[in-house]
């Protein structure tokens, strides 16, 4: 049975009994449509915020993550505004996936997500349930929607806003309305357990109610609204908000999933420091409940205001793991980076194009610049062997006209099959992800990056197809006895070379070439293919007419020089693009220098 069959029948499974409730109770129903109107508020939420930002927030999240201490306040800040550890956790993933931001601030980013979720239930507490909110969300829902039928990206995301308010509003109203039903029908707390045992079971029962919704804000809804209508007790809620919790562990985990290392690392850093948090409130949760009631007296929170009280205890023991986390973040960091390979990924896999990275236009346009270089890497190394070269030697200071010259053999290659593993399928996922982010609203900068490096990926590509042409001939005519057929070919082997040398050096470096420097390198190395292509094509008719060559063998080289200087043409045409790209994106790259990357002949 397949994954997708199981998560169908899982899905029927539990619509199924939520009708078959719904039937059997209608406070019940009050309180699903709550829930459910509460999930869909957060939705439209979450997606106004995104249209709304244009990317704002990805874009403050790149520059205030220098600090640990920034870090962790972008994270409380963000999900104080947006009310949304779950976003907030996704979009760090897919920075972090990209390596826009390290580990370290990702982590740290994370701990003030978890601080930030308390906000939530002070809001809940002191406000939501003792309010009649549902008047407020009438105005709010007619003009969300007027502007929801507006044209501009931003009116659009103001109303989608203005009505996850609404709903969030909605959600809350029916679900305290169905929660006092509940107290004449059915007495949850006569459930109530004590104990260790007590605090085990409902914290469990916590992370269920929030892996199932996966919003650990509408499981605080729900157990401040049992706790506010007496279905749960105190305690039990307390450990219910510890479930809850860890519960929301599982929406990074599941959007880490498609992550490549990085991404996993730091859904691992969240599990690691949610599971110690709440082993400790578990472990200290006497202390917790005497800390809370002396600072309730004096916060002026009365000993039955058991709302706020609970409020209170969720920003204490999330608070406890930061500040006992804090000092150990980097070694953290280091820990997860050694623990999860990225060995764990094949190396002709895409690494960064994943939906994870599709989060916004900067982590799509970061990830796809890096998969373009993974896919420059491969074809590097093809090409490199393709010439009878190993790639250190094109990658070290040696030679290169002494490595061609002493060539005695070339080894046996799968190129059509490497081709298809280690570049096509890279350049498949390229095209596919670039298809998949050009359905979001993106800014016509990203859009013009995303085409650059979308054709500099198939300039690499046909380089890559230009050698699986050549590398025939080569194995059969780079080693001939015949000086004069040899000599050429070993021109254009050099020649390709120290090209090969020069544009692993640009890639290795940090910045793009401004675009004067780039026009002199292409410059450069279009008069020295030219030079080659000459020097190959010199004096063929006359060999031929002299017997010196047979027509067959000059007519190979003929095809073997076009094929040729394509090749060399396809690889300065996708740095020039790949280089262009990220000098007009606002990606920390280093500033190259043409004489580092120039050969000397």
């Amino acid at each position: 049975m397949t994954r997708l069959s199981i998560q169908q029948i899982l899905l029927m499974t539990l619509i199924l009994s939520l009708f078959s409730l719904m039937i059997w109770s209608q406070n019940f129903t009050q309180v699903a449509a709550g829930v459910a109107l509460f999930l869909f508020g957060m939705t439209l939420l979450e997606n106004g915020f995104k249209a709304l930002s244009g990317g704002i927030l990805e874009r403050i999240l790149k520059v205030s993550t220098a600090r640990q201490s920034q870090s962790v306040a972008f994270g409380l800040a963000s999900t104080t505004l947006m009310q949304s550890s779950s976003l907030v956790s996704l979009i760090t993933v897919s920075f972090v996936s990209a390596q826009m931001i390290t580990l370290a601030a990702g982590i740290g980013i994370i701990m003030g997500a978890n601080l930030g979720t308390t906000t939530g239930a002070w809001l809940m507490a002191g406000f939501g349930l003792k309010v009649d909110i549902a008047a407020y969300a009438l105005p709010l829902l007619v003009i969300g929607v007027l502007l929801q039928l507006q044209k501009g990206q931003k009116l659009r995301g103001l109303g989608a806003i203005l009505l996850g308010i609404a709903f969030l509003f909605l959600g809350i109203h029916y679900m305290k309305l169905g929660f006092e039903s509940l107290q004449g029908t059915f007495d949850l707390s006569a459930y109530a357990m004590t104990g260790l045992l007590g605090v085990l079971v409902f914290t469990l029962i916590g992370m269920i109610i929030t892996t199932i919704m996966q919003s650990s804000h509408a499981s605080l809804l729900i157990i401040i609204s049992a706790l506010a209508t007496g279905q749960v007790s105190y305690e039990n809620a307390l450990a219910l908000a510890i479930g809850a919790n860890l519960g929301s562990t599982i929406t990074i985990v599941i959007g880490a999933m498609a992550a490549n290392a990085w991404g996993k690392r730091l859904a691992w850093s969240h599990v690691i420091f949610n599971v110690g948090t709440a082993v400790i409130a578990i472990g200290f949760i006497n202390v917790f409940i005497w800390l809370v009631d002396g600072l309730a007296g004096l916060l002026g929170i009365t000993p039955d205001n058991y709302l706020l009280k609970l409020a209170l205890f969720h920003t204490l023991f999330n608070l406890t793991g930061v500040l006992l986390l804090w000092p150990f973040v980097p070694k953290l960091a280091d820990g997860l980076t050694r623990w999860v390979s990225e060995k764990q990924v094949a190396r002709e896999q895409p690494r960064y194009v994943l939906p994870s990275a599709l989060s916004s236009g900067d982590t799509a346009r970061q990830a796809v610049a890096l998969e373009v270089g993974h896919l420059f890497d491969n074809s590097f190394g093809l090409i490199a062997q393709g010439l009878g070269l190993r790639r250190s030697v094109i990658e070290s200071e040696e030679s290169l006209t002494t490595a061609v010259q002493n060539t005695r053999r070339f080894m046996p290659l799968d190129l059509d099959g490497d081709y298809e593993q280690k570049v096509k399928n890279l350049h498949n996922a390229i095209v596919e992800f670039i298809g998949q982010a050009q359905q979001q609203s993106l800014p016509e900068s990203v859009t013009e990056n995303l085409y650059q490096l979308r054709r500099a990926s198939l300039n690499s590509v046909q380089a890559v197809k230009a050698i699986k042409h050549m590398h025939k001939n080569l194995v059969r005519y780079g080693v001939s006895d015949q000086a004069a057929v040899r000599q050429k070919y070993d021109m254009m082997r050099i020649t390709l070379a120290k090209l090969l040398r020069a544009l692993r050096r640009q890639m290795q470096a940090d910045k793009p070439l401004p675009s004067d420097q780039m026009a002199a390198f292409f410059s450069h190395w279009q008069q020295q293919i030219d030079d080659t292509s000459r020097q190959v094509q010199a004096g063929l008719d006359q060999d031929i007419r002299q017997r010196a060559l047979s027509a067959h063998i000059a007519t190979s080289i003929m095809n073997d020089e076009m094929y040729w200087r394509g090749l060399a043409n396809h690889l300065l045409l996708a740095m020039q693009l790949f280089n262009e790209a990220q000098k007009s994106s606002n990606q920390p790259q280093n500033q190259g220098d043409l004489d580092a990357v120039a050969p000397t002949f």
